[in-house]
């Protein structure tokens, strides 16, 4: 496999809005809710790339309809000019034969997506937009590293369960504190590092940071994976290309949230 064969695709799709209903809440961990969603338009659902997101609209409180959206020259354009509150989310597992997709929602205890998925049950309905596009990573390469808080777990969880069985990998994920730690179907042999923030708030960029500079990693071509907070995602990036002269082709690093910023918002948000 050559350099040139290694690059990052980036495949468009049809812009489509589904209204879904829920069929499964679940907690895999305290913090982290697990809802499944099924709507017929689902067997037309494409998600090439593990950190694809797609674009969530949550009801108002009480609503029994949901609003569908006509396509505009600039994206949806809802009746009256009501647009719901959305937010973005990774779409964890999708299933078009069933009709289901899957996403996990953090509870951080604030926000209209983190309310709506702590009370969500069976028959709740809600909007779904996208994706409208996905960053697909072509080639071969010998490694790959995945490094961010819980907001990209998600993302870094469905990579690791996509990669081929035999590809080394190498994951930092910070969560806030050992409750939170997930089972992952990853590649035999991966190292996947668990850092507990032990119940501090989030948003220190040092620990997921330091962390990487201890890490001893292979050697030939390989892909980085940076998500999370904003500030960290920049600093390890940096580390990566300053500090160890990585290519910064073969690296994606992408903000989630902002630290002290509530409306930070970059087409990500969990």
């Amino acid at each position: 496999m050559t350099q040139h064969a290694r690059l990052v695709e980036r495949v468009r799709h049809e812009l489509k809005f589904r209204v879904a209903k829920v069929v499964k809440s679940e907690r895999i961990t305290p913090k982290m809710a697990r809802i499944t969603l099924t709507s017929e338009d689902f067997d037309s659902f494409v998600s090439l790339a593990y950190d694809d997101h797609c674009k969530v609209f949550f009801p108002e409180a009480g609503a029994s309809d949901f609003p569908v959206p006509a396509r505009g020259e600039n994206g949806l354009v809802f009746p009256d000019g009501m647009r719901p509150e959305a937010r973005d989310y990774t779409p964890r597992h999708y299933d078009n034969g069933a009709k289901t997709l899957t996403l996990d929602f953090v509870l951080h205890g604030d926000g209209p997506a983190s309310g709506w998925a702590e009370a969500a049950k069976p028959g709740d309905t809600i909007g779904v937009g996208g994706p409208r596009g996905s960053f697909v990573v072509r080639g071969d390469y010998d490694w790959y590293l995945l490094v961010g808080d819980e907001t990209a777990l998600p993302a870094i969880s469905r990579r690791l369960e996509e990669l081929p069985r035999e590809t080394r990998a190498i994951a930092v994920i910070e969560v806030s504190d050992n409750s939170e730690i997930q089972a992952i179907a990853a590649p035999q042999g991966a190292e996947i590092h668990w850092l507990s923030r032990e119940g501090a708030e989030p948003g220190d960029s040092e620990k997921l940071l330091g962390a990487v500079q201890g890490l001893q990693l292979p050697d030939g071509p390989g892909y980085v994976f940076i998500a999370g907070e904003s500030g960290m995602s920049k600093a390890v990036r940096k580390h990566m290309v300053d500090d160890r002269g990585h290519n910064p082709d073969w690296i994606k690093a992408a903000s989630y949230w902002k630290s002290g910023s509530e409306d930070f918002d970059d087409g990500h948000a969990h």
